[in-house]
């Protein structure tokens, strides 16, 4: 990537979504990939129930830029989709590369960063691409429910016959085994979930339209409710923490599960969350298990980021 963006006090995030959520080998394979000097890795995590995974890594625009680049090619190359179902909406193998400002860059820096990104991936590995949030080049694109929309079986088909549904880059069709990437700018968000004492998704499905903005709920809120683990789960995105803080969606959880009979059991976080979103004494923090300011705090992280994984090798037979 030639074009110099960053500077030494610049510093941007990316959270690659990547659909494999099982397989540790294939995952540890991506993150490997993605190792690029002066990037830290600050978490990577895999969600068996929702066959996914999240990798955080920031530092300099450049660097995190190339980061993204190689770990979409490795999962093109490594994940395919026509052999899996969609346990959470996806349309690629990776599904969604999100640049966020942390330090000394404007948001339309970061869109720049990731129209150059979303470029690259296409001309390395023939990765098509969404461009979405600030990043969108169409209005119809902002929101990721809506690039989204079909999924990857349905968006292959899409393309096939409604050249508004082609990517932004790419040859007006998908990936055959890997889909698209949709590449985006955003500011921060918090994938936050809450299980609830039942095994009733359908308890866990009429919460989260309650509760999200689309359906006139809470400012910033995407939710869906989803069986995990034999658990009802209130699955969250949360958009604007300005707006709709943790604390006031976890109160508003608690009460409507308490409309529909059943209980908050316990919180889960994946990925990082931001200093200024984090209140050490609050419920919704107290109710996830064995939190650790050093491992889920976006600060913490930067200055003591993890050590890149090694390869798994299978051990072959003598």
């Amino acid at each position: 990537m030639a074009e110099v963006l960053d500077r030494s006090d610049q510093i941007v995030e990316c959270v690659p979504n990547f659909s494999e959520g099982r397989d540790e080998q294939v995952v540890r394979e991506i993150v490997s990939a993605m190792q690029v000097p002066e990037v830290r890795l600050l978490d990577w995590s895999m969600d068996a129930a929702h066959n996914r995974s999240v990798v955080t890594v920031a530092g300099p625009c450049e660097a995190v830029a190339e980061s993204a680049v190689r770990g979409v090619g490795r999962a093109c190359q490594l994940i395919d989709l026509t052999r899996q179902s969609g346990e959470h909406p996806r349309i690629g193998a990776a599904d969604v590369v999100p640049f966020v400002p942390v330090r000394g860059i404007s948001m339309g820096d970061v869109v720049k960063l990731a129209h150059r990104a979303g470029m690259e991936m296409w001309r390395r590995y023939g990765m098509p691409v969404y461009f979405y949030e600030a990043a969108a080049v169409r209005p119809d694109r902002v929101k990721l429910e809506e690039v989204r929309r079909g999924q990857f079986e349905g968006l292959c088909a899409a393309v096939r016959t409604d050249s508004r549904r082609w990517p932004d880059v790419g040859a007006g069709a998908l990936h055959p085994t890997a889909g698209a990437a949709a590449v985006g700018a955003r500011q921060f968000l918090i994938a936050y979930n809450i299980y609830l004492d039942s095994t009733d998704v359908s308890v866990a499905r009429a919460i989260a339209k309650q509760l999200r903005a689309a359906g006139g709920g809470m400012p910033g809120v995407k939710a869906m409710g989803v069986m995990v683990d034999g658990r009802a789960q209130v699955s969250m995105n949360l958009t604007d923490l300005r707006l709709t803080p943790v604390a006031a969606v976890h109160r508003e959880v608690g009460l409507l599960a308490q409309r529909h009979g059943v209980r908050i059991a316990e919180g889960e976080l994946i990925g990082l969350i931001p200093e200024a979103a984090c209140e050490p004494n609050a419920a919704w923090v107290r109710q996830i298990p064995q939190f650790r300011w050093e491992q889920k705090v976006l600060e913490a992280r930067l200055a003591s980021p993890l050590a890149w994984p090694g390869l798994v090798r299978p051990v072959l037979a003598a």
